[in-house]
């Protein structure tokens, strides 16, 4: 009887040291399971169902979809470089640190380009420059594959050739939502808009709707008609102002944005007003001009020369001034 009760006594505390045992066996597994499930600090992602205060839980990157592929930007980039579009990214408060020396020279936003770094010539920027600034982001209109390359090399690297966006309200609201400022780009595009509509109001109340215009370009052994989108006041006038060319040259002048023609072809593509891009000579000059002064825009003073330096511009600031530029001088022709 009494060897019985040892043997249950025994029995009894085997039973509780298996049970010990197995308890703690499953808190460490419990132990091994929650460590794993934590995503590492370093990720520049986060779960946003990861409540752990070791862990952020905002982005740093994102992939944005260009032509060249899916790339992973920094959500908030800081030190951005790009050789064009510097208008837009003036207009949502954000100053690169980098542009060619032709955007530094932009006499519609010049004084907020202090501090800004030359990269070298507009269309071929030094590699070197750009490298020893240390982007974070590259923004580019370079469509040159090897280009491309060698600025991605360097950071992550947006490329949008020109053309792609086709006015100043696409241009902004692109990089509003690259930049995730989509708020300060509506903001802007709606005031925009309604300076816009004002400038065009003044002008059509003044100039008949059928009234053809013409964007000329005068060089020394050449002339330029342009269309709508590449820059000498194209937006302001076929944009925003919404003046049509002669429709003898509508269409060629659309799709092509840029024709050289010969001097003698000038009366072909003359509107009724001519807008127009000369480093060099005044209207006093055109009107002096033997073959000028047979167009009718040039006889009637209903031409407007201006420089390079105002018309080259297309970014949104330069075309919202060269608008309201271009209604005060045709509010006032009758």
């Amino acid at each position: 009887m009494k060897q019985r009760k040892w043997n249950l006594s025994y029995a009894g505390l085997a039973l509780l040291l298996i049970v010990l045992l197995l308890a703690a066996c499953g808190n460490n597994d419990s132990k091994a399971t929650n460590d794993n499930s934590v995503s590492p600090t370093a990720s520049t992602t986060a779960d946003s169902s990861d409540t752990s205060e070791d862990v952020s839980t905002a982005a740093t990157t994102k992939i944005v979809t260009t032509l060249n592929g899916d790339i992973e930007i920094p959500v908030k980039p800081m030190r951005i470089v790009t050789d064009d579009y510097l208008g837009s990214l003036i207009a949502l408060g954000v100053k690169p640190i980098g542009t060619p020396g032709l955007h530094l020279k932009n006499v519609y936003f010049a004084e907020a380009l202090e501090g800004v770094a030359d990269i070298g010539d507009y269309g071929n920027v030094s590699l070197e420059m750009v490298l020893n600034l240390e982007p974070d982001l590259i923004i580019t209109a370079e469509n040159d594959p090897a280009k491309y390359e060698n600025l991605s090399k360097t950071a992550p690297t947006v490329s949008i050739p020109y053309g792609e966006l086709k006015n100043a309200r696409e241009e902004l609201t692109y990089f509003g939502k690259l930049l995730g400022r989509e708020q300060e780009a509506e903001a802007w595009l709606a005031a925009f808009d309604e300076r816009l509509a004002k400038a065009k109001a003044q002008v059509d109340q003044a100039i008949p709707p059928e009234a053809t215009f013409t964007i000329f370009e005068d060089v020394e052994k050449a002339v330029y008609v342009y269309g709508d989108n590449f820059g000498r006041g194209g937006q302001p006038i076929y944009q925003a102002l919404g003046r049509k060319p002669p429709s003898s040259i509508s269409a060629e002048i659309m799709e092509k944005q840029y024709v050289e023609l010969s001097k003698e072809m000038l009366a072909e593509y003359a509107g009724d007003y001519i807008i127009l891009t000369s480093n060099s000579r005044t209207l006093e000059d055109y009107k002096r001009d033997p073959l000028w002064n047979t167009l009718d825009a040039v006889k009637n003073d209903r031409m407007y020369v201006w420089k390079e330096e105002r018309s080259w511009y297309y970014d949104p600031i330069a075309v919202l001034s060269q608008t309201e530029e271009l209604a005060a001088w045709l509010s006032h022709k009758q």
